[in-house]
């Protein structure tokens, strides 16, 4: 009788561990899907595929924004939710890029292109917003290598989007 109780705390203690590290495994299968995304839509835009790239980039997002409901810690959910906004950023920016040439890439650009590059603008405006807010890190002097990335790629955006801002003779 003693065995059957001991082995079935046994049981129940492997499967809480089980389920746990299979939580902990799909959010890091999340976080692998995000990065398969974004380096999709590179691909794309490596490829000249604008439309591809902006459809990427929006499930991208759509996956940064659930990773940042699921956290629990204030840093994570900050960094996923700057990443939700620049990856709609880029979307917008990409679809920007398509619905030019899909007119003929005549300049100056449309209204309908300009306009997609304000919505780029705003996103990465909220985008830097957000991770301009110290987090519980910064006390330590470490940021997370996703936060850290989220920068640099935010920094390298915005000389993007201004160039490809002025390229189109859009207002600023």
């Amino acid at each position: 009788m003693r065995r059957t109780v001991v082995a079935g705390q046994l049981l129940a203690a492997a499967l809480v561990v089980c389920m746990a590290l299979n939580g902990q495994a799909q959010v890091m299968g999340e976080e692998a899907e995000l990065d398969r995304l974004r380096a999709k839509a590179e691909d794309a835009m490596g490829n000249d595929d604008a439309e591809t790239a902006a459809m990427s980039m929006g499930r991208a997002a759509l996956m940064a924004a659930q990773l940042s409901k699921r956290q629990t810690e204030p840093a994570p959910r900050q960094t996923f939710t700057a990443t939700e906004h620049l990856y709609r950023s880029q979307e917008h920016g990409y679809r920007a890029i398509a619905l030019f040439r899909r007119a003929g890439g005549e300049l100056p650009a449309s209204a309908g292109v300009c306009g997609s590059l304000q919505l780029a603008q705003l996103e990465l405006r909220h985008a830097q917003e957000t991770l301009s807010q110290p987090d519980d890190t910064e006390g330590k002097n470490t940021a997370s290598p996703r936060r850290k990335a989220a920068q640099q790629s935010m920094e390298d955006w915005s000389i993007v989007l201004d160039s490809i801002q002025g390229d189109f003779r859009c207002p600023s």
